[in-house]
C-alpha cells in the first residue's frame, strides 16, 4: 500500500490550492512548471509556496481529507498550516488521528 499526501499551495495572491498526491515534490514541480500537468487553478499565478503536507496511508483517505480542508473557510485552513487548528471538528469526514 502507498502512502499519499494532501498539500496546501499558495499562489502569490495568497489563494490556498489544496490537493493530493503519491509523490508531493514530483506533483509540486508540476505546478511550479505551468505545464499541461499543472493545476489550472494555479497557472500563471506563481512562485507557488508549499505550505502545509501530511501524508496519509491511503488514497481513500486522502480524498477524504482533501474534501474536508476544500470545505473550510481560509481561516480554519490558515490555522491548519500553522498547527493551531482545534483537534475536535463538528462532522469531520477525516478520522481525528489525521487532526492536527
Amino acid at each position: 500500500m502507498s502512502c499519499w499526501y494532501l498539500y496546501i499551495v499558495e499562489n502569490k495572491f495568497g489563494h490556498f490550492y489544496t490537493g493530493i498526491s503519491n509523490d508531493i515534490k514530483r506533483r509540486f514541480a508540476e505546478h511550479q512548471s505551468g505545464g499541461s500537468k499543472c493545476a489550472k487553478a494555479l497557472k500563471g499565478k506563481g512562485p507557488l509556496r508549499l505550505v502545509y503536507s501530511i501524508e496519509i496511508e491511503s488514497h481513500t483517505k486522502a480524498l477524504q481529507a482533501e474534501f474536508w480542508v476544500k470545505k473550510q473557510t481560509r481561516q480554519r485552513k490558515s490555522q491548519l498550516i500553522d498547527g493551531s487548528h482545534p483537534a475536535e471538528f463538528e462532522h469531520q469526514l477525516i478520522p481525528p488521528e489525521l487532526a492536527i
